[in-house]
């Protein structure tokens, strides 16, 4: 896909934007100053992680403007618009991969469908997409923010957006993501509202149904009752386009072990997709104690919120669920190595974790995501040890708020 945007996209950006300057020229092209905003569409294809640090421009837009949100994505990213909820179901778009010829067709159906949704702007999310900016102007959309590389950091992407911002690598993805919302209702240069620096996402309200059908279905698979033992949660896993954000696996293996040594209380579960289970089988077979229990690909990645309600703590890589874990109150231990947590950060209840080596980070907006590193130093190099102590103080925390309320239920009884 990438071959696919380099060599299709750099002409078929150049050629569009010749043909809007001509379009300028004769007077045409401009969007109306005085156009309604009440339908914007969000364009967010392949990465799940980043469906939910764009929720927070996704209902600033509803805030600001009263407009509703729709998205477009891959579509098995498409579960992923769940987690955070904010697009319902029957507004989101979704292109298939399977194959070249399914993806132009369903581009191709996409486009007359959008027609008929009468969208009035678009946003588009990609910093890695030639092919999206175009795809953006297809549409025949009149207003259009993006991020455009002027002199700085991105690709070439043609003059395409009504409104272009620049990407500001020193924000955070999520207050990027504010300021091309911003960018798409601005006078001129955007500005950082002091609300934007410090972005968060919207809390899940969790239904009884909806939490007691996962109760239901992990009570087995763990061998005793919900709430008698500490959950935490251990995802191993990470994107196979970019295997070097992986702790090693021999690493999880001695943390998980010195978990259930110290704490008595506490079993450990090993979460992921059913492509994980090779990764996630080998950990539980090497820890070797049934209360390390691997339930990767048991649960849908809607019902993860629940999952995560029931929860202690949740250890992961750089990788979707420790930005899922965010619509919940569950803390997060985020392992980062090749990408910085300055820009890609969880919004949740977190702590960071990183080696800090002057080669990291080695994939970044610059690159394009891209790194020839075999041989992932910046994760190797972060210890079992610091892990396991911030594993120890987030579970010592949270035992000291279960006692102090349980003290305030007694004394208001």
């Amino acid at each position: 896909m990438r071959r696919i945007d380099r060599w299709l996209g750099v002409p078929v950006c150049a050629a569009l934007s010749g043909t809007r300057r001509i379009a300028r020229w004769w007077g045409g092209g401009a969007p109306g100053r005085e156009q309604v905003v009440r339908r914007v569409l969000f364009v967010q294809l392949a990465e799940s992680g980043s469906m939910v640090l764009a929720d927070p421009a996704m209902r600033a837009l509803t805030a600001r403007s009263g407009a509703q949100a729709y998205c477009l994505t891959f579509a098995h990213n498409r579960d992923s618009l769940a987690i955070a909820g904010t697009v319902p179901p029957e507004r989101v778009f979704s292109i298939r991969t399977a194959s070249l010829g399914v993806l132009i067709a369903d581009t191709w159906r996409f486009l007359r469908e959008l027609r008929q949704a009468r969208i009035d702007a678009i946003v588009d999310l990609e910093l890695f997409s030639r092919l999206t900016a175009a795809l953006c102007l297809l549409t025949g959309v009149r207003r259009r923010a993006g991020f455009h590389r002027f002199d700085g950091v991105g690709l070439y992407r043609g003059d395409l957006y009504t409104h272009p911002l620049a990407f500001n690598p020193q924000l955070h993805m999520a207050q990027n993501y504010l300021m091309l919302v911003e960018a798409l209702f601005a006078e001129g240069a955007p500005r950082v509202p002091a609300a934007m620096l410090v972005p968060r996402v919207r809390r899940r309200e969790i239904g009884a149904a909806e939490l007691s059908a996962v109760k239901v279905r992990l009570t087995p698979l763990i061998g005793t009752e919900i709430g008698r033992e500490r959950l935490i949660l251990v995802n191993a896993n990470a994107s196979a386009m970019l295997p070097q954000r992986r702790w090693p696996q021999a690493h999880f293996v001695a943390l998980v072990r010195a978990a259930l040594g110290r704490h008595a209380d506490v079993r450990v579960l090993l979460i992921g997709g059913e492509d994980d289970r090779a990764t996630t089988a080998a950990i539980a077979a090497q820890v070797a104690d049934p209360r390390c229990v691997d339930v990767a690909g048991r649960f849908a990645l809607g019902e993860l919120p629940a999952l995560f309600t029931l929860g202690e703590v949740l250890i992961s890589n750089d990788s979707g669920p420790a930005h899922f874990a965010a619509v919940t109150a569950l803390p997060v231990i985020a392992l980062f190595g090749p990408e910085t947590p300055v820009l890609f950060r969880p919004l949740g209840d977190v702590t960071v974790v990183s080696a800090g080596l002057a080669c990291s980070p080695c994939v970044h907006a610059g690159n394009q995501r891209r790194t020839r590193c075999a041989d992932n130093q910046c994760m190797q190099r972060i210890s079992v040890a610091e892990v396991f102590g911030e594993l120890c103080r987030v579970l010592d925390a949270r035992a000291v708020g279960a006692v102090r309320s349980a003290t305030l239920v007694e004394a208001g009884a």
